[in-house]
């Protein structure tokens, strides 16, 4: 059966819509991977193999070091921004009141002069200096044409016509906060994560990479499970499990410590900077098509 006239039709002075989507025009659209896809055992941080994993209330996993390094930088910022917010009150405060003793100057010498007839002399060097920049001996005042014409002048490059804005560091919040979910974090919250480690013979034989699986039933750990950490002792299980025994028994099927229903926290997975989780799985790009547009880098889009 032949084909469609439109697609054998290449005498247009257009573009086609089936050469559009050859020469990878407009949306193109592409499921991602298991590699794109933040595993469940990966710090959220450094993206590696989690080394003595600690958890956060909300379940994020970080490396020991790299969340205790990201804490101790927050801390050092947030040290130096308070420095710069006390170094600003400071200069505030001296301004205003070197501001409220130079009016007292001048109303003291204003009324001399209303009084003695004296002409009064001014220790602000910024006084000599009107509204309108003009300074020196030989200033004079400004005309109301000349005040509008300097209000709605539009030369930068001038000193006197330059705007000042000055720059108001606001004071800023003393909390640490989780670098992937901003929530305030505090070290005392985190919780040590201790995975249990699949070491029987047959999967040691396969495999040289560390498996995890559920000490309760088994199972092993992947990113389509549900995983739950007890914030009370830090053992993972599989949600099933957690919701099967934990919650109703209230005690670690490890280690046997009690556990109550808060302690039972759901460990985050998947996501990271250039992959989401859920219903985020599918990575969008527009391409323009024209000059300059570099269509013969352009991957032609699959046909569906």
């Amino acid at each position: 059966m032949p084909q469609r006239h439109s697609k054998n039709n290449n005498d247009l002075a257009f573009f086609t819509y089936d050469e559009k989507r050859k020469l990878g025009y407009g949306t193109q659209k592409e499921r991602l991977g298991k590699d794109s896809i933040k595993p469940f055992d990966a710090c959220s941080l450094c993206l590696k193999p989690v080394i003595e994993p600690m958890s956060c209330l909300k379940g994020h996993v970080f490396c020991k070091e790299c969340i205790l390094e990201c804490l101790l930088a927050q801390k050092k910022d947030i040290q130096r921004k308070l420095s710069a917010h006390a170094a600003q009150q400071k200069q505030e405060k001296e301004e205003e009141e070197e501001r409220l003793m130079l009016q007292k100057g001048r109303e003291l010498d204003a009324f001399d002069q209303q009084n003695h007839g004296a002409v009064p002399q001014y220790n602000d060097k910024n006084y000599n200096r009107d509204k309108n920049g003009f300074h020196g001996a030989n200033s004079v005042k400004a005309t109301s044409y000349e005040e509008e014409a300097l209000r709605t002048m539009k030369a930068f490059w001038l000193p006197s016509a330059t705007p000042e804005a000055p720059k108001k560091v606001e004071a800023p919040s003393t909390d640490t906060v989780c670098p992937e979910g901003r929530e305030k974090l505090r070290l005392k919250t985190l919780f040590p994560v201790y995975f249990t480690e699949d070491t029987s013979e047959q999967k040691r034989l396969s495999s040289h990479d560390k498996t995890y699986i559920c000490p309760s039933c088994k199972v092993t750990m992947t990113n389509t499970l549900s995983l739950v950490a007890l914030s009370s002792c830090g053992h993972v299980f599989c949600k099933k499990c957690a919701d099967k025994f934990m919650a109703v028994d209230r005690v670690c099927l490890v280690c046997n410590k009690p556990c109550k229903e808060r302690n039972l926290v759901s460990l985050a997975k998947g996501g990271t900077g250039f992959a989401g989780h859920g219903d985020h799985l599918e990575a969008t790009d527009f391409k323009h098509l024209g000059s300059g547009s570099g269509l013969g880098l352009v991957r032609p889009a699959a046909k569906t």
